[in-house]
């Protein structure tokens, strides 16, 4: 894709983003909040942004990160580890982080 033409997900993820912590959550996908995120990086590491612009971009990104932490704290909720007991029956326990 030409870094000219943005992608859906540039498109939608600001719009989101930049209306701030008075919505829980962006109307992207958790997959188009990365690809957001992945589009600042590259933008604010390619050094062409205003100090002004770099703050504004830091700080969509700061939310789309909690986003996402959001996204998949709550997968991880739901993830149930199978396991395998010592009479061979199948028992669902919740999954542990790992430390």
């Amino acid at each position: 894709m030409s870094e000219e033409t943005p992608s859906r997900a540039e498109k939608a993820a600001p719009r989101a983003a930049a209306r701030g912590s008075k919505e829980k959550e962006p109307a992207a996908s958790f997959e188009e909040a990365v690809a957001r995120l992945e589009a600042l990086v590259s933008r604010m590491e390619s050094g062409t942004e205003s100090l002004d612009a770099m703050v504004a971009s830091f700080e969509e990104g700061r939310r789309l990160v909690d986003y996402c932490n959001r996204k998949l704290s709550a997968v991880e909720r739901r993830i149930e580890l199978l396991t395998r007991q010592p009479d061979g029956s199948v028992r669902a326990e919740p999954f542990a982080e790992e430390p």
